[in-house]
This record gives C-alpha cells, sequence and structure tokens, in this order.
C-alpha cells in the first residue's frame, strides 16, 4: 500500500535554503562554526545534525556522568540549527487529544523540560507560556475533539486540568475565533525564538568543552567499517574527509532517509510553509497561540498554526504573526519534497490572505492580505505511523535513530534526544535492548510506541504509504496504544496537527 515517491530516498540539505525569520539575527559565534580546523579522524559519538534532536543529544550527554570523558562531534550539513528547528512555527505546544496517553504525558514532560532549562539559564528566546486554542471550523470535528478530552479528564484527572472545551459565542469571541464551530485549549503551550535556543544551547556546550561542532560538513553516507574495527565500527563520509565512529546519532528527520535508504518508507520528507506578517496598525498582541483546523479549502487532517512575536522588549519588536500551514493551496509537490529552498506560492498565497478571516485580530481592518516579512519552506520528517522512531537501527551496530515526527517535533525533541542516549549508554553498559527499552519508558519517560523495533517496522509497512495516508485525509492518528481506536471523521480524515 505504498507508492514510489514514498521510497525516494532524500538527498542532502540544499546549500541555499529559503531565508527563515528566525535566521535573521544569527549567532555570529557559531557562524561556520568548527571547533577545530579539521575533522577528526575518529570519536565515541558523532551526532548528525543540530536542530533540537542533535542538541539536546549533546546536551544530555555532557550531564551524563557516564559519558564523562568520551569525544562528542556534531556534524552538521550547513550552519548550526539551519534545518528543521530554525525553520517551524516557534511554538513547544502539547497536543493532547488524538494521541495515547502515555504520548500525552511524554509530551508535557518534554515541555516542561524545555522551560526548566530556559528558566535555569535564562536563555533569551522570547519564551512566553501562554494557553493554546485549537479553533475548529467544522462542527463535525470539534465535536470530536470535545469528546477526546472528555475521555482525557476520565483517564488522567491531573492532565485532564490542563485542557477544555467550548462552543459557546462569548467563549469564541474572547479566544479571537468567532467563526469557528468550537474550540479546545490546553495550558502546556508556549511560543519561542527556537533557533535562539538551540544556538545558546550548542555555543554553551562548545564552550564548555562538552562538544566539537563542525558546520558545512554534510554526510554523504555511512559505512560499516570495512576493516571489521570492533571499537569503530561505523564511518561516516563527508566532503572533508572520513570520521570512524564507535556511536552515530542520527537525528537528521526529514533528511533520514538519505543515510538510512532502507528506512525511505517510514520516515518521508515533506515540505512546509512558513511566514512573518506584519500585523495590522493598532492590532494588540494575541494572548493565545492557534491551530486552525478544519477551514474550508484545507484537507481534514492538515491546520494552519499561528503564535505572535513581541511588539516591545526584545530585536525587532514588531509583533510578527508567525503563521504556517496552508497544505491545501500547495502547488508544488509536498510529500517526498526534501529541497526548503523554494517557496511554494499557492500555500504563501493562502497564509497572506486567510489570516484575518479566522483570526479576529483587532486594530485597523485588514484590506486584502497582510505584508509578509518573510516567507520561506521547511523539512518535516512524516513518520508512515505518525509516532516518532527512537532506538538502535537494526541491523547497524553502534547508529541510532531518533526522528519522524510528523510536523511535531518542539514538543518530543528534546526528551527523544535523552532518550536515545540512554539506549546508547545502555548498551555500552552491557544492557540488553529489551531492558534498555524499559528503562527508557520508566525514566524518560518515553513512550513504548516510539521505540523502534522489528516487529513495528513490519507492523508500519502493512499501513498504508505516507502520501496514500495524506491524499485519504488519513494520516495523524495512529500514536495511540494497541487497541485504542481513534476518533475517524466521516470520508476517514482525522483530527491532527503539526507544530
Amino acid at each position: 500500500m505504498s507508492s514510489d515517491s514514498d521510497h525516494q530516498p532524500a538527498g542532502l540539505p540544499v546549500p541555499n535554503p529559503t531565508k527563515s525569520f528566525w535566521h535573521s539575527e544569527p549567532n555570529e559565534f557559531l557562524l561556520g562554526h568548527r571547533t577545530t580546523p579539521d575533522l577528526p579522524a575518529e570519536a565515541d559519538i558523532v551526532i548528525v545534525g543540530s536542530g533540537i534532536t542533535g542538541t539536546s543529544a549533546a546536551r544530555f550527554l555532557a550531564e551524563d556522568p557516564r559519558a564523562k570523558g568520551r569525544s562528542v562531534v556534531m556534524l552538521e550539513a550547513r550552519e548550526a540549527c539551519w534545518g528543521a528547528t530554525g525553520r517551524n512555527g516557534g511554538h513547544c505546544q502539547v497536543l493532547p487529544i488524538a494521541r495515547a496517553l502515555d504520548v500525552t504525558q511524554f509530551e508535557v514532560a518534554n515541555y516542561n523540560t524545555v522551560k526548566a532549562y530556559i528558566e535555569a539559564h535564562n536563555v533569551a528566546c522570547e519564551w512566553r507560556s501562554l494557553t493554546a486554542c485549537r479553533a475548529y471550523f467544522s462542527r463535525e470535528m470539534f465535536d470530536v475533539a470535545e469528546a477526546e478530552i472528555a475521555g482525557l479528564k476520565e483517564k488522567d484527572p491531573e492532565l485532564g486540568k490542563l485542557v477544555a472545551a467550548f462552543s459557546d459565542k462569548d467563549s469564541l469571541a474572547k479566544l479571537r475565533v468567532p467563526a469557528a464551530a468550537g474550540a479546545t485549549t490546553c495550558a502546556a503551550a508556549a511560543s519561542l525564538w527556537p533557533y535562539k535556543l538551540i544556538t545558546f544551547m550548542l555555543e554553551k556546550l562548545v564552550k564548555d568543552g562538552k562538544l566539537n561542532l563542525q558546520t558545512h560538513t554534510p554526510v554523504e553516507r555511512i559505512t560499516p567499517s570495512s576493516d571489521g574495527d570492533a571499537t569503530y565500527p561505523t564511518i561516516l563520509h563527508t566532503p572533508r574527509g572520513t570520521l570512524r565512529a564507535k556511536h552515530v546519532i542520527l537525528a537528521t528527520n526529514g533528511w533520514t532517509s538519505h543515510l538510512l535508504p532502507t528506512l525511505a518508507d517510514l520516515i518521508v520528507p515533506v515540505r512546509g510553509e512558513m511566514s512573518a506578517l506584519l500585523p495590522p496598525a493598532n492590532a494588540p498582541r494575541l494572548t493565545s497561540s492557534y491551530g486552525l483546523c478544519g477551514q474550508k479549502g484545507q484537507p481534514a487532517n492538515s491546520d494552519d498554526y499561528l503564535n505572535q512575536r513581541p511588539y516591545e522588549g526584545v530585536p525587532n519588536p514588531a509583533g510578527h504573526y508567525m503563521f504556517g500551514g496552508g497544505d491545501g493551496a500547495a502547488v508544488k509537490r509536498r510529500i517526498g519534497a526534501w529541497d526548503d529552498g523554494v517557496v511554494d506560492e499557492g500555500m504563501a498565497g493562502w497564509l497572506r490572505g486567510r489570516l484575518a478571516q479566522a483570526v479576529d485580530l483587532g486594530g485597523d481592518e485588514v484590506q486584502g492580505e497582510l505584508r509578509a516579512a518573510n516567507e520561506w519552506s521547511g523539512v518535516m520528517g512524516y513518520s508512515r505511523d505518525n509516532v516518532p522512531w527512537v532506538g538502535g537501527v537494526p541491523g547497524q551496530k553502534g547508529v541510532w535513530l531518533a526522528g519522524g515526527y510528523t510536523g511535531h517535533g518542539m514538543p518530543n525533541g528534546s526528551l527523544c534526544g535523552k532518550a536515545v542516549t540512554e539506549l546508547l549508554l545502555a548498551s555500552d553498559e552491557g544492557i540488553a535492548s529489551s531492558a534498555a527499552h524499559e528503562r527508557v519508558i520508566s525514566a524518560v519517560p518515553l513512550p513504548r510506541s516510539y521505540l523502534i523495533t522489528e516487529e513495528r517496522i513490519a507492523k508500519a509497512r502493512r499501513l498504508p504509504s505516507v502520501e496514500q495516508a495524506d491524499r485519504d485525509e488519513a494520516i495523524g492518528n495512529h500514536a495511540r496504544q494497541e487497541g485504542e481506536p481513534g476518533r475517524e471523521l466521516e470520508g476517514g480524515g482525522k483530527v491532527w496537527g503539526k507544530i
């Protein structure tokens, strides 16, 4: 039940990507950074990718006494944090419905982990804790979401306190979505400048001597050591030479299949669209972040997503609306597209023209479209079963993977980075993989469904391909425990979201 495009491995990240707003204030220390002039010949641990997952993995290794003294090298094809994390919607937002209970619990733990780090280190990344609003422009979709909230409150009353559902006109007006059929809210949400968070972490790790960062060093392929070297079983091939590694962590998300072509049908690159739009004159700052679901002209399985930057107290305080989505308006191929060097004008036009219709922005009346300060694209990694993939890669000793977030990386990547380091270190302690799996489920706490197993791979391949699921508007509601069915909409659509 797959298609040819789902099986085509991604290429390398293009050298000339579109200009993300988040890169408008680059970290000067990290631009073109190479901690050592030459690529090391070998390393204990090599991390490929410098986004939220790879950087979090480096952070947790630096904090773990078991990793003390180990050499850790990070390879990045472009500038640091120039991939999906530096191109996303700027949310760290839990999606508490249409997911298994342990997934919701994990996302809350991930949110709290990110928040705690920012507070402990006073990271200037525009973090703002707020209540998220998911507005449903389809009554049927809202009814499903309302039932999901009721179920969550029953299963976990404490988590249930974070969420609520509204359909009365006064509440929808206060939430600034008067045209919606209903809306849900969640208190575990935040807006932030993701690039500034990640580059703060990277700069600290490098300056503390915990990480050797090598930018502009794309990994062209990975191969087993030809001489059977048991200490360094994997070779990473780059234009600057080769690097032998005891362990490799792939934090490559949408580009994973370039290095693991056998998984090309399981983690598929998908191009998304983002914009930084200028608010109308005299518009007050929005007090929530938003997901806009079930809009006419958009598939049932997709949504637009919005938060707003500050008007004061930060560099460039223009109150930009950070608005992404518009999948149904795409004029270029999205599924299987790994080139973030192009803007999809259909999607970009939808974003410029739609926001003022969907949300009561306040201020002066908008005539036509909002003006864009920046428009750019980014590459997500869609998982065939809608669940991230975390663990050892079958048949490749010392190769580990964390990715496949289906557009929902910020509320998952930090603790997925921690989980993969836990599994790696457990393997060095001689702990069997089954016992290590139980450890990360208990301690991180990683959802069992995220773990990479041969059984899961086989089961995922019996599902429709990512491309077919997208056509059927059915992707996005598989993150459940066995035997916990999703709530389907008429026609097969599901409630889901990407942040």
